[in-house]
């Protein structure tokens, strides 16, 4: 009976499966987590950029700090978050700055990354 026991290999594919599944479902989600806080940030430096460019030389469309904000926050286009953005004229020209904060939900912990986007178009 102990014998026939150690011989069978019936159900060893669940217990690899049960070992290894959920690492590679971790680190599955985390990399389509990394990828969306990329694409954020991605998203969120040509917002700003497009809105010191539009401020510069789109004149007729961004007439004032509020239009320029309004401006960026329509050239915005990440998933996720809601940046914040604000628009000034410096002595480099027209700055337009944007923050957020993109939450990383894992299995243990959630973890707050800040986001920051800073663009100057004379």
């Amino acid at each position: 009976m102990l014998r026939s026991l150690k011989m069978n290999e019936q159900g060893t594919a669940a217990v690899e499966f049960a070992i290894v599944g959920p690492i590679f479902l971790s680190l599955t989600v985390g990399m389509i987590y990394v990828c969306m806080l990329l694409f954020s940030m991605a998203s969120m430096q040509y917002a700003v950029e497009e809105g010191a460019r539009c401020a510069s030389v789109k004149t007729t469309v961004c007439t004032s700090n509020a239009a320029t904000v309004t401006y960026t926050q329509n050239a915005y286009f990440g998933p996720l978050i809601e940046p914040v953005f604000t628009s000034t004229s410096t002595g480099c020209g027209h700055q337009v700055h944007g923050t957020a904060t993109f939450t990383l939900n894992t299995v243990v912990r959630t973890i707050s990354v800040p986001l920051v986007a800073n663009s100057c178009f004379p």
